[in-house]
């Protein structure tokens, strides 16, 4: 059977009114490839007035990964980066050694209201790279190579599939695929990249997938057996991710925002935070305090 490990969601309230569903880090598994933190949030309605804000917070020894099928964000980070987010683009952000950032709605919804539908992630870093110089990679939905198969379209979001990369540069060989699929289709998953076999997981954000035969239930994540092409199935039509690569070197220690292989780093990093001497973003005043 191709599916290794089912990994339901806990879920995690951000802010009043606003969940994630959040499949790893998992308790029998820590990453699927170098991805070790998957939320998944919305779709969810805000009303005007409603504060789904993300004040300046710091990260250490990953990359933040986000999408989003919904809505909008502003992001702004200590680089001096300010990016709108919109759907279909991908946004990378590299700590390395450290970056602060924030998220916030666009004030023109303010007043409107809006609705929010997207996915953050996170990817371990290799250990020759953890500190690395910071650094944010956009890009728009329209520089997205897509593949079309029989009442497939799969968006190569980070990686390489039948010969189509996307622009995004890994530290390490990844994967993400946003797959649209219309009823009773099929997508042949392979099992290696660049002639090199990989992890790899799936997720469907709205509706059940068949995984070799194998019913999956949206909003669960599934660890496949490494080594064999899967045969996913979409008898109802669905909207799916996948996501994997080679795996971490190493497990890491994850405290919070920060990410190392040397839990003496992230205490370095927690002294760094709690004297705001990580970088400030700038036009920004608030900052999350260590919990």
């Amino acid at each position: 059977m191709p599916i290794s490990q089912l990994l339901p969601p806990h879920l995690k309230e951000l802010s009043p009114g606003f969940q994630v569903r959040r499949s790893l880090p998992a308790a029998t598994m820590q990453s699927i490839g170098p991805f070790l933190f998957f939320d998944h949030f919305g779709p969810v309605s805000a009303n005007p007035g409603d504060n789904h804000d993300v004040r300046p917070h710091p990260h250490i020894g990953l990359a933040t990964v986000t999408y989003l099928f919904e809505g909008a964000m502003n992001h702004r980070d200590s680089l001096g980066t300010f990016q709108r987010i919109e759907p279909g683009a991908i946004n990378w952000m590299t700590a390395g050694s450290g970056i602060v950032h924030s998220e916030r709605t666009p004030p023109e919804f303010a007043s409107t209201g809006w609705r929010s539908h997207g996915l953050q992630l996170w990817v371990g870093l290799p250990k020759p790279h953890e500190e690395t110089a910071p650094a944010f990679q956009h890009v728009a939905a329209e520089d997205i190579p897509t593949w079309s198969g029989e009442g497939v379209h799969v968006r190569v979001l980070v990686g390489e599939l039948h010969g189509l990369r996307s622009p995004v540069n890994t530290l390490a060989k990844t994967l993400y695929l946003d797959v649209n699929a219309v009823p009773n289709s099929t997508f042949l998953l392979p099992a290696e990249m660049d002639g090199m076999p990989i992890e790899l997981g799936c997720y469907s954000v709205d509706r059940p997938i068949d995984v070799d035969g194998v019913e999956l239930p949206p909003f669960t994540l599934a660890a496949l057996e490494p080594g064999q092409d899967t045969l996913i199935r979409a008898p109802h039509g669905a909207r799916y991710v996948v996501i994997g690569g080679e795996p971490m070197d190493g497990r890491r220690f994850m405290w919070w925002n920060f990410v190392s292989s040397r839990r003496e780093r992230i205490e370095e990093a927690k002294q760094a935070w709690a004297k705001q001497a990580m970088g400030q973003v700038p036009e920004e005043t608030e900052w999350i305090p260590l919990p």
